[in-house]
């Protein structure tokens, strides 16, 4: 997913797993255990906990590789209050974690390896419907290969290399994305790159009944991506069509987008854009948001009753950087008066894809809880980098179009204590339309995987008690 860390030893008897997770050991007696069935709590709305697949799997102190311990991390799910899995079926190897007729399945990774012939994301959901939970399968879309370690799609299929993403980097040299060190993204433009994303898609939702599919990373790499000569030809296309510019074939590639760059915290961003700077980045919004509709129509054809939905950071005031519009198309950001967008071009609205969703997990990430926590924030209704902000935010521009489902992160955040991530989930629930989705499974149980360096299983119960 979504997120800041990347997305099964041994299945004795039935089944290994192949996902992303810490391991740490689960209470020998979980929270609120006594025996009865009365003291879980029976939260409002929803509570989807994310099951990152290489951590969870593959990670050293991931236990999902052991039926034994994935039932019993599941059953202590249910036991806090969740009621719901968002479960990785695809990383960003591009391997899947089931038997796939498309893509290579991922059957060994880091020293640990999955029996032939066991199918993880069966496995899974068979459990989890045992417990009555919601099951949502999620994808790594634009993603085929892991840049750290040189595996994946795109290094060993000489036919999807081709569609690699190319980046400017910070002398304006076009190259490949996995040659900065970032994993392989491709070409979201690219028609190969989408039938083979699309066919995945429909594979999935036929093969298992999940009650949705999730799109994460459905996106650009970042603002300095694809500089390819096909997005050249594409973007003259889109210039001549939409703004019936007939001097577009004419432009001076990509200098007349990007000009300079420059580095900042290891990110490549513009430093002097070209005349077609904000067109180009209506240009990429149009890109995913078409993708969008196929996808939606592409699972409502195989399974009319999945959801539909995806993953996205909060901080709609950057999320431009990745060619991604996730408000609703009658948001216009260059004309709204009351927040303000330099970056937004007239009719930039229009690339929206919220009406395409039946739900959406927006990334909430933040430290901050109210608005009020901050003399700086106190007087504002919307702050992108706050939680209460940020939803504020989000059910703003998407115009209530879909149940919005914030989102906590677990480990990756310096929270100062558990009482704070209690807050968070408990002000989450009571806000977003949806409910919560934490962020990740691995951290609530591996105290390895997160900077409290406890385990959150207490957090997680406290924040969904008298829900």
């Amino acid at each position: 997913m979504k997120h800041s860390f990347s997305p099964i030893c041994a299945l004795l008897a039935v089944m290994l797993t192949a996902a992303t997770a810490c391991k740490k050991d689960t209470p020998s007696k979980p929270p609120g255990n006594t025996g009865g069935n009365d003291t879980t709590p029976t939260p409002k709305r929803d509570v989807i906990a994310w099951v990152d697949a290489r951590s969870n799997v593959f990670g050293t102190y991931g236990r999902l590789a052991d039926t034994a311990e994935l039932k019993k991390v599941l059953d202590t799910l249910k036991i806090v209050g969740v009621n719901g899995l968002v479960v990785d079926v695809k990383g960003s190897s591009g391997y899947t974690m089931y038997p796939s007729a498309i893509a290579k399945q991922i059957t060994s990774l880091d020293g640990k390896t999955i029996p032939a012939g066991v199918d993880y994301v069966g496995f899974m959901l068979q459990e989890a419907r045992k417990r009555g939970f919601k099951v949502y399968a999620s994808i790594v879309t634009m993603v085929e290969g892991d840049g750290n370690r040189r595996m994946g799609t795109v290094f060993d299929d000489p036919a999807m290399a081709q569609y690699e993403s190319i980046v400017c980097n910070v002398n304006g040299e076009r190259v490949k994305v996995s040659s900065t060190g970032r994993n392989a993204f491709v070409n979201p433009a690219q028609p190969a790159v989408q039938t083979r994303a699309l066919n995945i898609i429909k594979e999935i939702a036929t093969k298992y009944a999940f009650d949705g599919l999730i799109l994460d990373y459905c996106r650009y790499t970042d603002i300095d991506a694809d500089f390819s000569d096909f997005s050249k030809t594409e973007f003259i296309k889109y210039l001549e069509d939409k703004f019936q510019d007939n001097t577009a074939k004419n432009m001076k590639f990509p200098t007349d987008i990007v000009a300079t760059w420059r580095t900042s915290s290891g990110q490549t961003l513009p430093a002097t854009t070209g005349k077609y700077y904000n067109k180009w980045l209506m240009y990429r919004c149009s890109v995913i948001q078409q993708f969008f509709i196929k996808a939606r129509e592409t699972v409502k054809a195989a399974r009319p009753d999945m959801k539909f939905g995806t993953y996205v950071g909060a901080w709609y005031t950057t999320y431009y950087q990745v060619g991604v519009n996730w408000a609703s198309k009658e948001y216009d950001p260059f004309n709204d008066q009351e927040v303000r967008f330099d970056w937004a071009y007239p009719k930039y609205g229009e690339t929206g894809y919220a009406e395409q969703l039946d739900l959406l997990m927006t990334g909430n990430y933040f430290t901050q809880i109210r608005l009020a926590d901050n003399p700086a924030t106190a007087h504002l209704k919307y702050h992108w980098w706050s939680v209460e902000g940020s939803l504020n935010g989000g059910m703003y521009i998407t115009k209530n179009k879909m149940p919005l489902y914030g989102s906590i992160d677990m480990g990756n955040v310096d929270w100062k204590d558990q009482g704070e991530i209690t807050k968070a989930i408990k002000y989450i629930l009571g806000k977003a339309s949806g409910g919560v989705m934490l962020f990740d499974v691995v951290h609530i149980y591996a105290p390895q995987y997160n900077r409290l360096k406890q385990p959150l299983w207490d957090a997680v119960k406290n924040g969904l008690s008298n829900q």
